[in-house]
């Protein structure tokens, strides 16, 4: 004889839900103390280094001076990241900033909290 097990419908979705979120709420905690690992490896990736320094100006500003002049509420990453993206010129003296259009937005992003944060 063959027998059937039967879930309750409303019970299945949940538990789904409530797995999810806690995989996901583990995944995110879990990630989160590699923020600043992951934001310095990536200014080396994309060759950040190149010009810009913790603490001194080499080509273009330190990270130190570019999270004092955006960060506390005076700019936001968005804002920041899109700036870095299409370049600049004249907002730190006449050496401009070609665009880092090459920069996945995801990078940018990360990267420009990761200024704004203090470079951290």
């Amino acid at each position: 004889m063959k027998t059937e097990t039967t879930h309750s419908p409303r019970k299945q979705p949940r538990a789904l839900v409530a797995s999810l979120a806690m995989v996901l709420g583990l995944g995110a905690s879990a990630l989160w103390p590699l923020h600043a690992g992951a934001s310095l490896a990536l200014a080396q990736k994309y060759s950040c280094v190149a010009c810009h320094q913790p603490a001194t100006k080499v080509v273009g500003p330190s990270w130190k001076d570019i999270g004092a002049k955006y960060g506390d509420g005076k700019g936001t990453a968005a804002q920041l990241a899109a700036s870095i993206k299409a370049g600049s010129s004249g907002k730190w003296g006449a050496m401009p900033m070609p665009p880092q259009a090459q920069v996945p937005d995801a990078d940018l992003q990360a990267l420009a909290q990761w200024l704004l944060d203090g470079a951290k």
